[in-house]
């Protein structure tokens, strides 16, 4: 939500006053969609909510043709205010990225060794291929209509995605030296689902759990008698 109130007051800032359909398709024109997990449908809801906080205002509306009528903003004080501090606090505050690919990971013992292991080489090939995309991208910098700056999302975006190669490429020549238990015995030999993982939960179990356990139905046994 923080991403979406940044860009869109910021969006607003630059061309206003401006229409919330513009700053839709200002945004877009962005990708934001895709770097920044801003839905295109957010972005109205953002417009209107912010309006009703008093971070922006109605300049006025109009309707051209037969086309639904457009509401024009602008920031407000306030508005102005939020999206300084959103600025600031966004790059002095470092918070870890989402990433997709860590729910993978946590069942990398479902897979053999062999998939998993061709899975890691294609992902090395596709962070290959958008390295090599940034370059030309930042090559192609600036132009009429994409200031210089936009260099820096490019980079950023590349570093990031280039940080997973060296990762795993190690992970690649820890599994061919055998390390991990890739399958798991419990997803080998159709192993009824839940029976081998709950075994494996009792074999882990630790002995004072167990001891515990005996001395509570030794008790038992003395209050019956």
């Amino acid at each position: 939500m923080a991403s979406t109130r940044l860009l869109v007051l910021g969006v607003v800032r630059i061309f206003q006053p401006v229409h919330g359909y513009d700053v839709r398709r200002e945004l877009l024109s962005w990708r934001v969609d895709q770097w920044a997990n801003v839905a295109p449908g957010s972005i109205y809801n953002a417009l209107k909510s912010m309006t009703r906080d008093g971070l922006l205002e109605i300049v006025g509306t109009d309707q051209v043709g037969g086309r639904p009528e457009r509401t024009t903003y602008r920031l407000t004080n306030d508005g102005e205010n939020e999206f300084q501090a959103l600025l600031r606090s966004t790059l002095w505050k470092v918070e870890p990225s989402l990433d997709p690919l860590m729910p993978a990971l946590c069942f990398m013992p479902v897979m053999r060794r062999e998939e998993l292991m061709a899975a890691l080489k294609h992902r090395i090939t596709q962070v290959q291929g958008l390295l090599e995309h940034a370059e030309f991208a930042i090559a192609e910098l600036p132009n009429a209509s994409t200031p210089e700056h936009v260099k820096e999302l490019y980079r950023l975006s590349a570093a990031r995605a280039g940080a997973e190669i060296p990762w795993a490429q190690a992970l690649l020549e820890r599994l061919e030296r055998g390390e991990y238990q890739i399958p798991h015995p419990g997803e080998l030999g159709g192993a009824r689902r839940g029976v081998a993982p709950r075994a494996a939960a009792a074999a882990r179990r630790p002995a004072q759990v167990t001891a515990e356990a005996r001395a509570a139905r030794a008790r038992g046994r003395g209050k019956r008698a």
